[in-house]
């Protein structure tokens, strides 16, 4: 996807150091104020996981202003747009995504101080929604182009239990299925230079006990739920997982029960299993099971099953895939490069983004941050606009999407 046979970080060097990209940024800054204003008027539209169409709609709506051609809403809710190449190159693919942690009803509003915008989804990802579609508008002022098409994309189902429906959608199901070459994710704050080229796997689960229920005091000796909850979060507690590659397990969210003098019949707790390796993955979910089961089995044994015994439904509430591609590859390589070029200090991680997918896959996908912030999923989230420093930050993923895409210098 380079080009020719130059080494990638010279491309990319020679890509920065082109007229043309100095006319790109030259637009870029021009624009720096509708670029803004974009963040602002897409943050402040609702768009919780499972509820993104109407802030993708709008999103569609700027991509048909930016003259993107085959601009569509899909069947899964991600809205794209095509930026055609001087053909025979592939597709390479520029997404951020829609969604964001909050519920509907959360006070969107953006507030300015200084150079920073504060508000609830700002900087995950909104920011980077509008960055995308500055580049888009900087490229087409200046007159780059490109070896291959490049396919804008924002796309529904990033966070929570979303579990990255959309680019899951995107690339198994949709149109252009089969078709992509190369992922680049912009995603909110970071650390500026970190890259992500590996997937950090996950299993979530709504783990379900169910018995008789019954009185607190009349019914004692009685099977109860709550226990066998309590002794799977404890075994649950006890696995042993490795520091290196990365395994967490986390009992997250738990509820059920009528009334503090009363046995519950039902109570639940949702579990998050996460690893950078698919095999320890697999082994942390096979151990986590076996404590479910071990935990029913031994509060039936351990009290009165004579009104019935207590059940356990064990249901799959998400499921993100591990994986890494070469730290080595043209992709890495070329946001490497850029990173340097700009004066970061490059660290290549995993995480859990919407790049999990094509890495699944065996496709070449990154996530690059969009530039200074913090608070992410709070309600005091912000981002930093200033014009000077966002000009030097975006160019994290601008180079490196012009990179990739094959820019004529």
């Amino acid at each position: 996807m380079g080009g020719d046979d130059m080494p990638e970080g010279l491309m990319v060097e020679q890509v920065m150091g082109s007229a043309v990209y100095r006319e790109a940024l030259r637009h870029l800054s021009a624009g720096h104020e509708r670029f803004v204003e974009e963040i602002i008027r897409l943050t402040e539209i609702p768009a919780p996981f499972f509820g993104e169409e109407e802030r993708g709609r709008a999103y569609l709506e700027m991509l048909r202003e930016a003259s993107l051609e085959d601009c569509e809403m899909d069947a899964e809710g991600n809205v794209m747009g095509l930026r055609r190449g001087l053909g025979n190159g592939s597709l390479i693919v520029v997404a951020a995504h829609l969604d964001t942690v909050f519920p509907a009803g959360t006070d969107l509003r953006v507030r300015r101080e200084g150079t920073r915008l504060y508000a609830p989804g700002v900087g995950d990802d909104t920011r980077s929604l509008a960055m995308n579609l500055a580049f888009l508008r900087a490229m087409d002022a200046a007159g780059v182009r490109t070896k291959h098409d490049i396919l804008f994309v924002g796309n529904v189902g990033e966070e929570g239990l979303g579990d990255l429906r959309g680019v899951r959608f995107l690339f198994t199901k949709g149109r252009y299925a089969g078709r992509i070459a190369a992922f680049i994710s912009v995603e909110g704050p970071m650390g500026m230079g970190t890259i992500v080229s590996g997937a950090t796997g996950s299993l979530r689960y709504r783990v379900t006990f169910r018995g008789p229920g019954g009185h607190s005091f009349m019914d004692f000796g009685v099977v109860s739920p709550s226990f066998a909850l309590a002794e799977t979060m404890a075994g649950l507690s006890r696995i042993e997982v490795p520091a290196e590659p990365r395994t967490t397990f986390s009992a997250s969210v738990i509820g059920g029960g009528t009334s503090v003098n009363s046995i519950p019949n039902e109570v639940w707790v949702e579990v998050d299993l996460r690893s950078d390796s698919a095999e320890e993955l697999t082994r942390i979910d096979r151990a986590f099971k076996e404590v479910v089961q071990r935990s029913v089995e031994a509060e039936n044994a351990a009290r009165s099953t004579a009104k019935g015994a207590v059940t356990v439904e064990l249901k799959k509430i998400g499921d993100r895939p591990a994986g890494a591609i070469d730290r080595s590859s043209e992709l890495v390589a070329n946001a490497t490069a850029a990173a340097k070029a700009l004066g970061f200090s490059p660290k290549v991680v995993a995480s859990s983004t919407d790049a999990s997918i094509p890495i699944s896959l065996g496709i070449p996908g990154i996530a690059v941050s969009a530039g200074a912030g913090a608070g992410a999923h709070t309600l005091d989230e912000w981002v930093d606009v200033e014009p000077a420093q966002t000009l030097h930050d975006m160019q994290l993923a601008f180079a490196t999407l012009l990179q990739t895409a094959g820019m004529e210098v």
